[in-house]
Protein backbone atom coordinates (compact mmCIF):
# COMPACT_ATOMS: atom_id res chain seq x y z
CA UNK A 1 0.00 0.00 0.00
CA UNK A 2 1.16 3.07 -1.03
CA UNK A 3 1.65 6.32 1.44
CA UNK A 4 2.98 5.48 4.57
CA UNK A 5 3.01 8.11 7.14
CA UNK A 6 6.11 9.61 7.18
CA UNK A 7 6.90 10.97 10.65
CA UNK A 8 7.57 8.58 13.80
CA UNK A 9 3.94 8.57 15.47
CA UNK A 10 4.20 4.67 16.06
CA UNK A 11 4.58 5.52 20.19
CA UNK A 12 1.29 7.26 20.28
CA UNK A 13 -0.57 4.12 19.44
CA UNK A 14 2.07 1.66 20.51
CA UNK A 15 0.59 -1.16 23.46
CA UNK A 16 -2.64 1.11 23.86
CA UNK A 17 -5.29 -0.41 25.12
CA UNK A 18 -8.53 1.10 24.36
CA UNK A 19 -11.79 0.35 27.19
CA UNK A 20 -15.23 1.24 25.17
CA UNK A 21 -17.12 2.58 27.46
CA UNK A 22 -20.33 2.82 24.50
CA UNK A 23 -23.42 3.61 25.95
CA UNK A 24 -23.39 1.13 29.10
CA UNK A 25 -23.80 4.42 31.00
CA UNK A 26 -27.35 3.70 30.27
CA UNK A 27 -27.35 7.98 30.39
CA UNK A 28 -26.66 7.63 34.29
CA UNK A 29 -23.55 9.80 34.97
CA UNK A 30 -23.09 8.42 38.14
CA UNK A 31 -23.11 4.81 36.44
CA UNK A 32 -20.72 6.00 34.40
CA UNK A 33 -18.22 7.12 36.59
CA UNK A 34 -18.56 4.20 38.18
CA UNK A 35 -17.12 2.10 35.51
CA UNK A 36 -14.78 4.85 34.80
CA UNK A 37 -13.52 4.43 38.44
CA UNK A 38 -13.35 0.16 38.63
CA UNK A 39 -11.19 -0.23 35.19
CA UNK A 40 -9.07 2.48 35.70
CA UNK A 41 -8.09 0.71 39.29
CA UNK A 42 -7.18 -2.20 36.85
CA UNK A 43 -5.31 0.23 34.64
CA UNK A 44 -2.91 1.51 37.38
CA UNK A 45 -2.92 -2.18 38.84
CA UNK A 46 -0.85 -3.47 35.64
CA UNK A 47 0.82 -0.22 34.63
CA UNK A 48 -0.64 -0.22 31.09
CA UNK A 49 -1.36 2.47 28.86
CA UNK A 50 -5.27 2.48 28.63
CA UNK A 51 -7.62 4.94 26.83
CA UNK A 52 -10.99 4.78 28.10
CA UNK A 53 -13.48 5.76 25.11
CA UNK A 54 -16.83 7.28 25.12
CA UNK A 55 -19.55 7.53 22.42
CA UNK A 56 -20.84 11.54 21.27
CA UNK A 57 -23.63 12.14 19.06
CA UNK A 58 -25.93 14.58 18.77
CA UNK A 59 -29.12 12.93 19.11
CA UNK A 60 -31.63 15.58 18.30
CA UNK A 61 -29.60 15.98 14.66
CA UNK A 62 -28.65 12.14 14.40
CA UNK A 63 -31.63 10.96 14.61
CA UNK A 64 -34.49 12.11 12.38
CA UNK A 65 -37.32 14.10 13.96
CA UNK A 66 -40.06 11.29 12.45
CA UNK A 67 -38.04 8.53 13.93
CA UNK A 68 -37.16 9.91 17.12
CA UNK A 69 -40.11 8.67 19.45
CA UNK A 70 -39.66 5.11 17.45
CA UNK A 71 -39.56 2.34 20.36
CA UNK A 72 -39.44 -0.60 17.28
CA UNK A 73 -35.56 0.34 16.24
CA UNK A 74 -33.39 -0.71 18.60
CA UNK A 75 -30.45 1.43 17.57
CA UNK A 76 -33.06 4.93 17.85
CA UNK A 77 -34.31 3.79 21.28
CA UNK A 78 -30.76 2.95 22.82
CA UNK A 79 -29.72 6.08 21.33
CA UNK A 80 -32.03 8.39 22.87
CA UNK A 81 -32.07 6.56 26.24
CA UNK A 82 -28.56 6.41 26.97
CA UNK A 83 -27.99 10.26 25.71
CA UNK A 84 -26.00 12.74 28.37
CA UNK A 85 -26.00 16.19 28.50
CA UNK A 86 -22.33 18.38 27.72
CA UNK A 87 -21.35 18.89 31.25
CA UNK A 88 -21.91 14.81 32.47
CA UNK A 89 -19.50 13.92 29.02
CA UNK A 90 -17.28 16.85 30.67
CA UNK A 91 -17.90 15.46 34.31
CA UNK A 92 -16.61 11.38 32.31
CA UNK A 93 -13.97 12.96 30.76
CA UNK A 94 -12.41 14.42 33.40
CA UNK A 95 -12.95 11.16 35.84
CA UNK A 96 -10.86 9.51 33.18
CA UNK A 97 -8.03 11.42 33.37
CA UNK A 98 -8.23 11.62 36.92
CA UNK A 99 -7.94 7.88 36.92
CA UNK A 100 -4.65 7.82 34.77
CA UNK A 101 -6.06 7.17 31.37
CA UNK A 102 -6.59 8.83 28.17
CA UNK A 103 -9.57 10.35 27.22
CA UNK A 104 -11.06 8.50 23.59
CA UNK A 105 -14.17 8.90 22.12
CA UNK A 106 -16.33 8.28 18.99
CA UNK A 107 -17.66 11.12 17.20
CA UNK A 108 -20.90 10.00 14.92
CA UNK A 109 -21.77 13.09 13.70
CA UNK A 110 -19.68 16.98 12.77
CA UNK A 111 -21.15 18.51 16.27
CA UNK A 112 -19.55 15.83 18.19
CA UNK A 113 -16.21 16.27 16.45
CA UNK A 114 -16.78 20.04 17.77
CA UNK A 115 -17.60 18.77 21.35
CA UNK A 116 -14.51 16.13 21.29
CA UNK A 117 -11.98 19.38 20.41
CA UNK A 118 -14.07 21.39 23.38
CA UNK A 119 -13.58 18.77 26.20
CA UNK A 120 -9.87 18.17 25.00
CA UNK A 121 -9.95 14.20 23.59
CA UNK A 122 -6.76 13.13 22.80
CA UNK A 123 -7.51 10.59 20.22
CA UNK A 124 -10.69 10.22 17.79
CA UNK A 125 -12.28 6.70 16.97
CA UNK A 126 -13.68 5.94 13.63
CA UNK A 127 -16.17 3.50 13.94
CA UNK A 128 -16.35 0.82 11.00
CA UNK A 129 -19.68 1.75 10.10
CA UNK A 130 -18.63 5.63 9.56
CA UNK A 131 -15.52 4.36 7.31
CA UNK A 132 -16.49 5.88 4.43
CA UNK A 133 -18.40 8.59 5.79
CA UNK A 134 -16.45 11.12 3.73
CA UNK A 135 -17.96 14.38 5.25
CA UNK A 136 -17.33 13.12 9.17
CA UNK A 137 -13.84 12.28 8.14
CA UNK A 138 -13.33 15.47 7.05
CA UNK A 139 -14.15 16.91 9.40
CA UNK A 140 -12.25 14.64 12.11
CA UNK A 141 -9.44 15.29 9.84
CA UNK A 142 -9.57 18.89 10.40
CA UNK A 143 -8.66 18.53 14.47
CA UNK A 144 -5.89 17.20 13.71
CA UNK A 145 -6.07 14.68 16.51
CA UNK A 146 -4.46 10.81 16.22
CA UNK A 147 -7.04 8.50 14.78
CA UNK A 148 -8.07 5.07 14.93
CA UNK A 149 -10.31 3.36 12.33
CA UNK A 150 -11.63 0.11 12.71
CA UNK A 151 -12.32 -1.90 9.37
CA UNK A 152 -15.41 -4.61 10.16
CA UNK A 153 -16.96 -5.05 7.17
CA UNK A 154 -15.59 -2.25 5.00
CA UNK A 155 -14.57 -2.73 1.36
CA UNK A 156 -10.67 -2.83 0.61
CA UNK A 157 -11.03 0.42 -1.18
CA UNK A 158 -12.60 2.05 1.84
CA UNK A 159 -9.38 1.29 3.83
CA UNK A 160 -7.05 2.27 1.10
CA UNK A 161 -8.75 5.56 0.70
CA UNK A 162 -8.55 6.57 4.33
CA UNK A 163 -5.26 5.63 5.01
CA UNK A 164 -4.40 7.67 2.20
CA UNK A 165 -6.62 10.65 3.63
CA UNK A 166 -4.59 10.63 6.19
CA UNK A 167 -1.48 9.96 5.12
CA UNK A 168 -1.41 13.16 3.01
CA UNK A 169 -2.42 15.08 5.95
CA UNK A 170 0.65 13.61 8.01
CA UNK A 171 -2.33 13.26 10.97
CA UNK A 172 -1.48 9.55 13.16
CA UNK A 173 -3.50 6.86 12.06
CA UNK A 174 -3.80 3.64 13.83
CA UNK A 175 -6.12 0.23 11.59
CA UNK A 176 -7.72 -2.32 13.69
CA UNK A 177 -8.42 -5.49 12.47
CA UNK A 178 -12.22 -5.50 13.12
CA UNK A 179 -15.04 -8.22 12.94
CA UNK A 180 -18.39 -6.12 13.65
CA UNK A 181 -20.41 -8.88 15.04
CA UNK A 182 -21.85 -9.20 18.67
CA UNK A 183 -20.66 -11.12 19.92
CA UNK A 184 -18.40 -12.62 17.56
CA UNK A 185 -17.50 -16.52 17.94
CA UNK A 186 -13.96 -17.70 17.77
CA UNK A 187 -14.50 -18.95 14.57
CA UNK A 188 -15.22 -15.73 13.13
CA UNK A 189 -12.33 -13.83 14.53
CA UNK A 190 -10.01 -13.61 11.49
CA UNK A 191 -6.69 -13.46 12.99
CA UNK A 192 -5.05 -13.74 9.98
CA UNK A 193 -6.19 -10.49 8.74
CA UNK A 194 -3.92 -8.76 10.98
CA UNK A 195 -1.06 -10.05 8.64
CA UNK A 196 -2.28 -8.76 6.28
CA UNK A 197 -3.40 -4.95 7.38
CA UNK A 198 0.26 -4.98 8.34
CA UNK A 199 1.40 -5.87 4.82
CA UNK A 200 -0.67 -3.41 3.33
CA UNK A 201 -0.01 -0.49 5.14
CA UNK A 202 3.37 -0.57 6.52
CA UNK A 203 4.57 2.32 9.06
CA UNK A 204 1.04 2.29 10.41
CA UNK A 205 -0.14 0.85 13.98
CA UNK A 206 -2.18 -1.99 13.26
CA UNK A 207 -4.70 -3.00 16.00
CA UNK A 208 -7.39 -5.63 17.40
CA UNK A 209 -10.60 -4.68 18.31
CA UNK A 210 -12.78 -7.64 19.43
CA UNK A 211 -16.03 -8.49 20.41
CA UNK A 212 -15.53 -12.22 21.75
CA UNK A 213 -17.08 -13.54 24.77
CA UNK A 214 -15.37 -16.71 26.11
CA UNK A 215 -12.05 -16.15 25.88
CA UNK A 216 -9.87 -13.12 27.51
CA UNK A 217 -6.29 -14.77 26.86
CA UNK A 218 -5.89 -16.60 23.85
CA UNK A 219 -6.91 -14.25 20.93
CA UNK A 220 -4.74 -11.23 22.48
CA UNK A 221 -1.64 -13.80 22.10
CA UNK A 222 -2.20 -14.81 18.70
CA UNK A 223 -2.80 -11.12 17.83
CA UNK A 224 0.08 -9.91 19.35
CA UNK A 225 2.39 -12.15 17.97
CA UNK A 226 1.10 -11.31 14.77
CA UNK A 227 2.03 -7.81 15.46
CA UNK A 228 -0.72 -6.08 16.61
CA UNK A 229 0.10 -3.15 18.71
CA UNK A 230 -3.16 -1.39 20.37
CA UNK A 231 -6.09 -3.41 21.47
CA UNK A 232 -10.06 -2.86 22.43
CA UNK A 233 -12.81 -4.46 23.65
CA UNK A 234 -16.09 -3.22 25.30
CA UNK A 235 -16.89 -2.77 28.89
CA UNK A 236 -19.48 -2.51 31.64
CA UNK A 237 -20.17 -3.46 34.86
CA UNK A 238 -22.38 -5.66 37.14
CA UNK A 239 -24.29 -2.83 38.62
CA UNK A 240 -28.49 -1.44 38.74
CA UNK A 241 -30.07 -4.92 37.44
CA UNK A 242 -29.14 -3.99 34.01
CA UNK A 243 -27.90 -7.07 32.10
CA UNK A 244 -24.06 -6.94 30.73
CA UNK A 245 -24.34 -7.68 26.96
CA UNK A 246 -22.27 -10.33 25.92
CA UNK A 247 -19.71 -8.80 24.29
CA UNK A 248 -18.48 -6.82 26.83
CA UNK A 249 -15.86 -7.22 29.57
CA UNK A 250 -15.88 -7.17 33.38
CA UNK A 251 -13.27 -5.96 35.60
CA UNK A 252 -11.99 -9.05 36.40
CA UNK A 253 -11.62 -10.10 32.65
CA UNK A 254 -9.69 -7.25 31.62
CA UNK A 255 -7.72 -7.92 34.54
CA UNK A 256 -6.89 -11.70 33.01
CA UNK A 257 -6.42 -9.62 29.50
CA UNK A 258 -3.78 -7.08 30.74
CA UNK A 259 -2.54 -10.61 32.17
CA UNK A 260 -2.27 -12.65 29.08
CA UNK A 261 -1.09 -9.08 27.44
CA UNK A 262 1.90 -9.08 29.73
CA UNK A 263 3.01 -12.61 29.29
CA UNK A 264 2.67 -12.98 25.44
CA UNK A 265 4.70 -9.72 25.43
CA UNK A 266 7.35 -11.07 27.60
CA UNK A 267 7.21 -14.68 25.50
CA UNK A 268 7.66 -12.79 21.93
CA UNK A 269 10.55 -10.43 23.76
CA UNK A 270 12.41 -8.21 21.41
CA UNK A 271 10.33 -6.72 18.16
CA UNK A 272 10.82 -9.17 14.77
CA UNK A 273 12.07 -5.89 13.18
CA UNK A 274 15.36 -6.51 14.42
CA UNK A 275 18.36 -9.26 15.97
CA UNK A 276 17.48 -10.43 19.42
CA UNK A 277 20.71 -9.25 21.64
CA UNK A 278 21.08 -12.53 23.68
CA UNK A 279 21.42 -12.22 27.28
CA UNK A 280 24.82 -13.01 29.17
CA UNK A 281 23.23 -15.94 30.51
CA UNK A 282 23.13 -17.90 26.99
CA UNK A 283 26.16 -16.89 25.28
CA UNK A 284 27.90 -18.21 28.56
CA UNK A 285 25.97 -21.64 28.36
CA UNK A 286 26.61 -21.76 24.82
CA UNK A 287 30.45 -21.00 25.20
CA UNK A 288 30.40 -23.87 27.92
CA UNK A 289 29.48 -26.45 24.65
CA UNK A 290 32.20 -25.10 22.09
CA UNK A 291 35.38 -26.90 21.49
CA UNK A 292 38.51 -25.48 22.36
CA UNK A 293 42.07 -26.31 20.39
CA UNK A 294 44.33 -28.42 22.13
CA UNK A 295 47.85 -29.95 20.88
CA UNK A 296 47.52 -33.89 19.46
CA UNK A 297 51.66 -34.15 20.51
CA UNK A 298 53.93 -32.01 21.46
CA UNK A 299 54.49 -29.32 19.27
CA UNK A 300 57.45 -27.27 18.97
CA UNK A 301 57.90 -23.13 18.40
CA UNK A 302 56.95 -22.27 15.32
CA UNK A 303 54.92 -25.37 14.44
CA UNK A 304 52.34 -24.70 12.03
CA UNK A 305 48.41 -25.49 13.20
CA UNK A 306 46.83 -27.93 10.93
CA UNK A 307 43.67 -29.40 11.97
CA UNK A 308 43.70 -33.80 12.04
CA UNK A 309 47.63 -33.35 12.35
CA UNK A 310 49.02 -31.80 15.21
CA UNK A 311 46.16 -30.17 17.33
CA UNK A 312 42.60 -31.32 17.57
CA UNK A 313 38.88 -30.14 19.27
CA UNK A 314 37.47 -30.87 22.74
CA UNK A 315 35.75 -29.96 25.58
CA UNK A 316 35.80 -28.31 28.06
CA UNK A 317 37.29 -24.69 26.26
CA UNK A 318 39.60 -22.89 28.80
CA UNK A 319 39.48 -19.25 29.64
CA UNK A 320 41.89 -17.42 27.22
CA UNK A 321 42.13 -20.57 24.67
CA UNK A 322 40.95 -20.20 21.15
CA UNK A 323 38.64 -22.95 19.96
CA UNK A 324 36.83 -24.17 16.34
CA UNK A 325 35.41 -20.64 15.82
CA UNK A 326 38.72 -18.60 16.11
CA UNK A 327 40.71 -21.32 14.30
CA UNK A 328 41.87 -20.41 10.74
CA UNK A 329 44.16 -23.14 9.69
CA UNK A 330 47.90 -22.14 9.52
CA UNK A 331 48.47 -20.07 12.75
CA UNK A 332 52.39 -20.27 14.10
CA UNK A 333 53.29 -21.43 17.35
CA UNK A 334 55.09 -18.61 19.14
CA UNK A 335 56.08 -21.34 22.04
CA UNK A 336 56.61 -24.67 22.78
CA UNK A 337 52.79 -26.74 24.10
CA UNK A 338 53.26 -30.41 25.39
CA UNK A 339 50.69 -32.97 24.23
CA UNK A 340 47.06 -32.79 25.53
CA UNK A 341 47.60 -29.05 26.15
CA UNK A 342 45.38 -26.15 25.38
CA UNK A 343 46.43 -23.84 22.65
CA UNK A 344 45.73 -20.19 24.33
CA UNK A 345 45.99 -17.06 22.04
CA UNK A 346 48.70 -15.55 23.56
CA UNK A 347 50.41 -18.76 22.30
CA UNK A 348 49.85 -18.07 18.43
CA UNK A 349 51.49 -15.39 15.82
CA UNK A 350 48.21 -14.62 14.23
CA UNK A 351 46.48 -11.59 12.77
CA UNK A 352 43.84 -11.81 15.61
CA UNK A 353 46.23 -12.76 18.84
CA UNK A 354 46.96 -8.28 18.91
CA UNK A 355 43.16 -8.30 19.10
CA UNK A 356 42.62 -6.64 22.55
CA UNK A 357 38.68 -6.90 22.37
CA UNK A 358 39.44 -10.42 21.26
CA UNK A 359 41.49 -11.00 23.79
CA UNK A 360 39.04 -9.73 26.89
CA UNK A 361 36.56 -11.86 25.24
CA UNK A 362 38.47 -15.19 25.11
CA UNK A 363 39.70 -14.32 28.70
CA UNK A 364 36.55 -14.47 30.03
CA UNK A 365 34.78 -17.36 28.05
CA UNK A 366 35.06 -20.76 29.21
CA UNK A 367 36.33 -22.45 32.82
Amino acid sequence: MKAPITMDTRHIFEDLFVLELANNHWGRLERGLEIVADFSRIVRAHGVKAAIKLQFRDVDNFIHEDYRQNQEIRYVKKTRETRLSREDRAALVEAIRHGGCIPMATPFDEVSVDQCVELGIDIIKIASSDIADRTLIEKIAATHRPAIASTGGASLQDIDDLVEFFARRHIPLAINHCVSLYPTEDHELELNQIDFLKNRYPGHVIGFSTHEHRDWHTSIAIAYAKGARTFERHIDIEADGIAVSPYCSLPRQIDEWFGAYKKVAAMCGAPGTQKRIPPEREIHYLDTLVRGVYARKKLAKGSKLTDGDNIYFAIPLRKGQISCRELMHGEILSRDIEAGMPVMIDDIDSPYSGNRELQAHLSQRGI
